[in-house]
């Protein structure tokens, strides 16, 4: 099966790239959308994250705001946790992929290359946006605070991050969305030979 993978900052607007790629036929792998799924499924996974930040787990729900205050202003913490929560998503990808008979399949991660998710890639594409309509997009996205989403973005990767490890890369500074998924639409054809 041919796999893309599609990845860049929160509010970036990859979503709407797999939207488009759902309208070709591919199995969609939002890995923030298993790792969720994940948070209410995978106990084990939930007791390791309770014992590398305790009090972040209450009655086997994750608290994200708590764990926000240990990961966003700790590279360290934060490394700590994705080494928990990358071998579970990945372990899921994985078993999706194996089940699936979509025509291609599209993994969208922030962190695939951190992951080791890039691997299983044929073409690896970064989703870029101005930094201030991503806060705009997060804000109106998950109902937080302007502070809240700007520490959520500081604590990720810049764009030239995603840009010089990624193949290809979409620029996503069209107010109107448009361009941009027109953009997104020529380049999943083109990667996956789609008329």
């Amino acid at each position: 099966m041919l796999i893309l993978g599609i990845t860049g900052g929160s509010g970036s607007g990859k979503t709407t790239v797999l939207r488009q790629a759902e309208k070709l036929g591919a199995l969609l792998l939002d890995c923030d959308e298993i790792y969720h799924e994940l948070l209410k499924t995978n106990r084990q996974m939930l007791w390791e994250i309770e014992q590398r930040f305790p009090g972040s787990v209450e009655n086997g729900t994750l608290d994200r705001k708590k764990l926000g205050r240990f990961v966003f202003h700790d590279a360290e913490a934060l490394q700590d946790l994705n080494a928990i929560t990358h071998r579970y998503v990945k372990e899921e990808v994985l078993r999706r992929i194996e089940v699936s008979d979509a025509p291609f399949a599209i993994v969208d991660a922030i962190a695939l290359f951190e992951s080791g998710l890039d691997k299983l890639c044929h073409a690896t594409v970064a989703v870029t946006a101005p930094i201030e309509v991503r806060i705009a997009r997060l804000m109106a996205r998950e109902g937080i605070s302007e502070d809240y989403a700007r520490a959520r973005i500081q604590a990720q990767k810049p764009d030239s991050y995603y840009e010089t490890r990624c193949t290809h890369t979409i620029y996503n500074d069209d107010p109107t969305l448009a361009a941009f998924r027109e953009a997104a639409d020529r380049l999943l054809r083109r990667l996956t030979n789609t008329r």
